[in-house]
């Protein structure tokens, strides 16, 4: 990519050891020839007024290259807003980053600053995925790791996912225990949703998100670490042939990720144009350490001088700026060189100068430094005092050669610029203007020196403490080896630190997690090298180039892989032979389109005009085996209902139907099939297609509002299906299980069906509710819940509000006065719950436990709507809690029921499928509110509540209880009772009149058959 040089770090690595194109040998020649000592003052002011005319030039050099930076920056796949950010560019501009709206709001979010002052109790740690697509060990994951060390400090708990095994898997097992690889066949088969939040490196993991772009999966947080410029590169290329549905492609995925979070500044600007407003930067990187210490190792300093044509007595002034090549930037180098004519003049004139100074200048390309030699040749300047080198060739080289590295852009930067790492940690000393990134992290005097920017007396003040005898001084080694010590592991503590504090404002943490410790904990300020220092030695010849991230994927990556099979589902028979010219694909466009309707509208008419004739023509229905060969073929051609139709058939002589709820893609993988089970889907679009799942939405249209299906959850489709229950469900037992059964590994094994099975089957009498899934179970911290109580585990999971908002339901639910307890209790005796939805009872007390939970609701939604905070969740203490307001405590209300109407409760061990009763009934009898269950008093509320509905007595604005399932009582069966009635009466002297009619018109039915 070498025409991205000045947006970013060159990332082009083949010509690592590019020569330069000035003959060397008459260079040395030249530059030590010898002169006139008469007039070595006269051409002492000469080199210096050249020298000022050399870089001058330069500067109008940088000036010419300008055009072509920005025509890369700026490219046409920008949209209007990034144009008119070029438009906006002017002479002397600056171009920075700034994040977009979302990526904003996470910048200036305050963390949990505030949430930890409020006090919380917790079960468990927060839980974090990483997914690892680059297995190597190189920088990238170097960063990553020292990351996620210090991650694991403040109390997550990491699970390493990885789509192909690697070097680096020995590193990763020690930081998250046993790491699982993912194959392509599993990437769907895992519950995202028990993480706090998932963070994937590289672009090559992205197969394996695939299904955190489904529901249930996409309101978990997704962080994405890009650190590899593959797809940059590409981009251009996209935009060259017309590619645009691969850009929508990448686009789309992008868009996804909550955040997207990159190493500096350059990266997000090159990808640009799939910025949806979640690009985020982080600086932070041993890259470039990690790139200098590698080729020091297989370089020699002396050996490299040599090559380029330098002496060892030569004093190499390297002048770099920044990787923003833009005009203002060349006016600095002007100015900043300025300031060393004096001191060249000074050296010029000494009679024991043993060495000489040579200037380089570290811009561009290679081939863009003719002009500057041009002017330097027709200005008499002594030749090869002044050279040029592209940022395409081998960076590393000039970097290490170099006696003094001079940062000559005076302009702000966003992050420390990476030419001055590497050369720091070459152990060259720096000097550069006093800059704000600058003198944040270089202590002038001890790392580097620092001057005044645009002031020429400074910059030759600092310059010649470097300087003795002609030759590098003392103070200059001393200060090129702290400035090596502070390179190695700078930005490091800023990188832990800015992933910890952005993950506080992305993360939603719920009632039942720990929060984690505030970043100021973190201590550790260095990178972890010492799991990375061999690799080191073997990648010396990986990272010769400016940057290196590149060539690690290239050929491999995910990027052509997914370009490869993108492009070949359009026609590319137009291309060329030189495949350059854009594919001429036979797109069909708006007219051809409406005559294709047109068609299908003329062809429909006139098949239904056939049909018309044909009814009404006479013909013979044929013989009874060819009508009922002609309906089976017609019910094999429907395809759907034909599944449906045995579906129904593996359930028929079932004595249970166990409905899994789910919503949405993500979560099929987890459903079961077979006799025992059926799908229930709470949205109609997220419904499998061939299936004979229920649609919850269809049988109870409150659910098609997104709000009321977010805040019921589960619950909402436990209401459908008792929604006139005798038409989908015809068996004595029923059964509910939540897709999240399966993904945490607690739904019935074969064994625990089995058992299940030959249990109700055998006991037919009695009400006994089996469950499967313990709440204790569900928390993810097994063995440690036996001292919390039914209602402190409620509490926990609800924002600490359970039992309030439990009591002032139940109270307003059975309209009990204030002195009155309201709050059931529930038993200590250390005996399961019920989690997850997943549990078996007969049908009848299905009925009668949604009778009692759709009145509890109704009271819930009251207190919410009654409630003076009525945007937000009362039970909640995060946005994805808020989200599902109510789900959390209606998950635990079968426990409360069950127990209290004095119904059997028995647990079945998922794997093994032995049965354990729980809180046996004879223990229950001085506790349980038998009352307030009794099925007649509930039955009589019912009643109430159906004609206040009937009657349109609504007691609130937003009444939800008529809105999840039958509104019945009396009146309204004998209104239907009588309406029936009158329909027979009317059908009856609609048939009398008929016959009165015919009789009195002579006519006489002829007989069907005569008696022979």
């Amino acid at each position: 990519m070498g025409r991205d040089t000045a947006t970013k770090r060159n990332s082009n690595n083949q010509n690592r050891a590019a020569e330069s194109s000035i003959d060397r040998p008459s260079l040395r020649s030249r530059w030590h020839h010898n002169v006139n000592r008469n007039n070595r003052k006269g051409r002492g002011y000469l080199l210096y007024s050249v020298i000022l005319f050399a870089v001058f030039a330069f500067a109008m050099a940088s000036m010419v290259l300008q055009s072509s930076i920005t025509s890369i920056v700026f490219s046409k796949g920008w949209n209007e807003h990034r144009r008119s950010i070029r438009e906006g560019l002017s002479l002397g501009s600056t171009l920075k980053f700034y994040p977009g709206r979302k990526s904003l709001r996470l910048a200036e979010g305050h963390g949990l600053d505030q949430v930890r002052l409020q006090g919380r109790v917790g079960l468990r740690p927060p839980r974090l995925a990483v997914i690892l697509g680059n297995m190597k060990k190189d920088p990238q994951s170097l960063m990553l790791v020292t990351v996620m060390k210090n991650l694991q400090k403040l109390g997550y708990v990491l699970k390493i996912y990885a789509i192909e095994n690697g070097k680096a898997k020995s590193v990763w097992d020690q930081i998250g225990g046993q790491m699982s690889i993912l194959q392509p066949e599993q990437y769907g088969h895992i519950d995202w949703s028990i993480f706090e939040g998932v963070i994937v490196d590289s672009l090559e993991a992205k197969e394996a998100i695939s299904s955190l772009m489904q529901e249930p999966f996409c309101s978990v947080p997704l962080m994405w670490i890009i650190q590899e410029d593959t797809l940059a590169n590409r981009l251009s290329v996209y935009e060259e042939m017309g590619w645009e549905y691969l850009m929508s492609y990448w686009r789309r995925v992008f868009k996804r990720a909550n955040v997207v979070v990159f190493p500096d500044f350059t990266m997000p600007m090159l990808y640009s144009v799939l910025d949806t407003g979640n690009f985020f930067v982080i600086p932070g990187s041993p890259i470039d350490v990690w790139a200098a210490e590698s080729y020091s190792k297989t370089h020699s300093k002396n050996q490299l001088r040599t090559d380029n044509g330098f002496s060892e007595d030569d004093v190499v002034v390297l002048v770099v700026g920044s990787y923003f090549f833009y005009d203002k930037l060349s006016l600095d180098y002007a100015v900043a060189m300025h300031s060393l004519g004096p001191l060249l003049v000074k050296y010029a004139r000494r009679q024991d100068a043993e060495g000489s100074f040579k200037f380089a200048f570290l811009c561009g390309n290679s081939t863009d430094g003719d002009a500057l030699q041009e002017i330097a040749s027709r200005l008499g300047l002594v030749h090869g005092s002044v050279r040029h080198y592209g940022l395409n060739g081998d960076v590393n080289s000039m970097l290490l050669m170099a006696d003094i590295v001079l940062y000559g852009s005076s302009q702000d930067e966003q992050g420390f610029p990476p030419l001055i790492i590497r050369a720091m940690t070459f152990g060259v000393p720096i000097i550069a203007p006093d800059i704000p990134i600058m003198k944040k992290y270089v202590i002038d005097g001890v790392h580097g020196l620092l001057f005044q920017k645009y002031n020429p007396e400074a910059l030759m003040k600092v310059f010649s403490l470097l300087i003795s005898d002609g030759k590098l001084s003392r103070y200059a080694q001393n200060i090129a080896a702290s400035g090596r010590l502070l390179a190695r592991n700078m930005l490091a503590s800023e990188c832990m630190t800015g992933y910890a504090r952005l993950l506080e404002n992305l993360l939603s943490f719920p009632s039942d997690a720990l929060l984690p410790g505030p970043s100021s904990q973190l201590q550790q300020k260095v990178w972890e090298w010492n799991l990375f220092r061999k690799e080191i030695v073997e990648e010396a010849d990986d990272l010769s180039g400016m940057d290196g991230r590149d060539s690690s994927f290239r050929g491999s990556s995910i990027v052509y892989s997914v370009e490869e099979k993108l492009t070949n589902l359009i026609d590319l028979a137009n291309i060329s032979a030189n495949g350059t010219e854009i594919p001429d694909v036979d797109i069909p466009t708006k007219s051809d389109w409406d005559v294709l309707r047109e068609v299908d509208s003329f062809e429909e008419y006139e098949r239904l005009e056939m049909e018309e004739l044909e009814e009404r023509m006479d013909r013979s229905p044929g013989v009874w085996d060819d009508l009922y060969r002609n309906a089976r073929k017609s019910e094999k051609l429907k395809f759907e209902a034909n599944e449906r139709d045995e579906g129904e058939l593996e359930r028929t002589g079932q004595p249970v139907c166990i409905y899994e709820i789910y919503n949405g893609a993500g979560a099929w993988p987890f459903l079961h099939h077979g006799s025992l089970y059926r799908g229930l889907s709470l949205s109609t679009k997220a419904r499998r297609s061939r299936s004979d799942d229920v649609d919850a939405a269809a049988r109870l249209p409150i659910l098609n509002d997104t709000y009321y299906q977010n805040a019921l959850c589960e619950i909402g489709g436990m209401f459908s299906v008792a929604n006139k229950v005798d038409n989908i469900h015809s068996r004595p037992w029923i059964g509910f299980q939540s897709w999240r059964a399966a993904g945490r590994k607690v739904s019935l094994s074969v064994n625990a069906e089995k058992a299940l099975e030959e249990k109700i089957q055998k006991e037919t009498r009695g009400d006994v509710m089996y469950f499967w899934a313990r709440l204790d179970v569900d928390s993810g911290v097994p063995g440690s819940n036996d001292e919390l109580t039914f209602w402190s585990m409620c509490d926990i999971l609800n924002g600490g509000h359970c039992r309030t908002a439990f009591e002032a339901a139940f109270r307003q639910m059975y309209s009990l006065p204030s002195h009155l307890e309201a709050l059931p209790p529930m038993p200590e005796d250390g005996g399961h719950w019920s989690a997850l939805h997943s549990w078996v009872m007969p049908t009848p007390s299905l009925l009668e436990f949604i009778m009692f939970a759709r009145m509890f609701v109704d009271s819930l939604d009251a207190l919410q709507t009654n409630s003076s905070q009525v945007n937000s969740c009362l039970l909640s203490s995060s946005q994805l809690e808020e989200k599902h307001c109510y789900c959390r405590i209606l998950e635990l209300l079968v426990n409360v029921w069950a127990y209290h109407s004095a119904r059997k409760m028995v647990y079945i061990d998922p794997r093994s499928g032995s049965l354990e009763e729980q809180h046996p009934i004879e223990q229950r009898k001085e506790i349980i509110w038998a009352n307030y269950f009794n099925l007649t008093l509930l039955k009589s509320m019912d009643e109430d509540l159906a004609e206040a509905a009937d009657d349109d007595d609504l007691p609130r604005e937003r009444w939800l209880w008529p809105l999840t399932g039958e509104v019945h009582w009396q009146g309204i069966y004998e209104r239907e009772r009588e309406e029936r009635y009158r329909q027979k009466m009317e059908k009856k002297r609609i048939t009398k009149e008929k016959l009165i009619k015919r009789l009195k018109s002579g006519y006489i039915q002829k007989p069907l058959g005569r008696r022979r």
